[in-house]
């Protein structure tokens, strides 16, 4: 698996000459915007009107005019392509590495780098971090779930009960093993917030069946309070077992330590804007 895309970059744009609207004028431009709609090229069908008349000022290459062209169509496709994957992952709150302080994480910073890499995600290995209430296991998986996607991977973002939901739609027309089988298409799933509460039954199954599914098959990554030694204390043992038994064999347990975040700020007084 590529974890890192190949960037496509079209050519600077460069100032139309005063008489473009002359320039691409005409039955041929006419007939060129008509194929670009029949062969669904939307972005070159936008940039003709720039690129035309540029390449007759400047006397480009023919060979480069088309370059240029196909590079505005593919830089258009990877935009959307990427808009499409961030959409579908369902991230809940859109954080990002950019907001990520690694100096005040737990988690040791060449960990940190490591599992940044994505390696892990193209060897099928597992993450769990796992540790008290705001320590940054959500953001950290968050912003590891905003890269992949920025790598050209799929993210599918879950929380435990949301399996739960899930199982119970499916099981109406026996179909959980089908919607098992599509998530599992997803290069990283992510699994957030388990240990909080007790965990459902039709959520403890939906889990299992998910871990289960993506066995060496996925990259899972599951932020819990709870180490996942003690999921059976949120979940019925047997089940806990062979859940535990199938996401550790092939995954880095990272463990958060230290005062929530949240709680450290709002103590502070930087959780709020200060009333005027």
């Amino acid at each position: 698996m590529t974890t890192t895309p190949i960037p496509t970059t079209a050519p600077p744009r460069l100032a139309a000459p005063a008489a473009a609207g002359a320039a691409v004028s005409g039955a041929a431009y006419d007939e060129a915007i008509a194929l670009t709609r029949r062969l669904k090229l939307p972005h070159i069908r936008r940039a003709l009107a720039e690129i035309v008349p540029t390449a007759k000022a400047q006397r480009w290459d023919p060979a480069e005019v088309v370059r240029a062209l196909l590079a505005e169509e593919a830089a258009g496709r990877d935009a959307a392509n990427l808009r499409t994957r961030r959409s579908r992952a369902a991230f809940p709150t859109g954080k990002t590495f950019h907001i990520w302080n690694e100096d005040a994480s737990s988690i040791p910073i060449p960990t940190q780098s490591a599992l940044r890499t994505l390696e892990w995600v193209g060897r099928r290995e597992n993450l769990c971090i796992c540790g008290p209430s705001g320590t940054g296991k959500s953001h950290f998986c968050e912003a590891l779930g905003q890269a992949a996607v920025d790598a050209g991977l799929t993210v599918a973002w879950f929380t435990i009960e949301d399996l739960g939901a899930l199982v119970r739609r499916h099981r109406v027309d026996d179909s959980v093993s089908k919607a098992m089988t599509r998530i599992t298409r997803t290069d990283l799933i992510i699994v957030d917030d388990i240990g909080l509460l007790p965990v459902s039954a039709d959520a403890a199954e939906g889990f299992y069946r998910l871990v289960d599914a993506a066995y060496e098959r996925r990259s899972l990554a599951v932020s819990s309070n709870l180490h996942p030694s003690g999921f059976d204390e949120i979940m019925p043992k047997t089940l806990a077992t062979a859940t535990v038994d199938r996401l550790l064999h092939h995954a880095h347990v990272v463990v958060t330590q230290g005062d929530s975040h949240r709680l450290t700020e709002a103590t502070t007084g930087n959780g709020v804007v200060p009333l005027n």
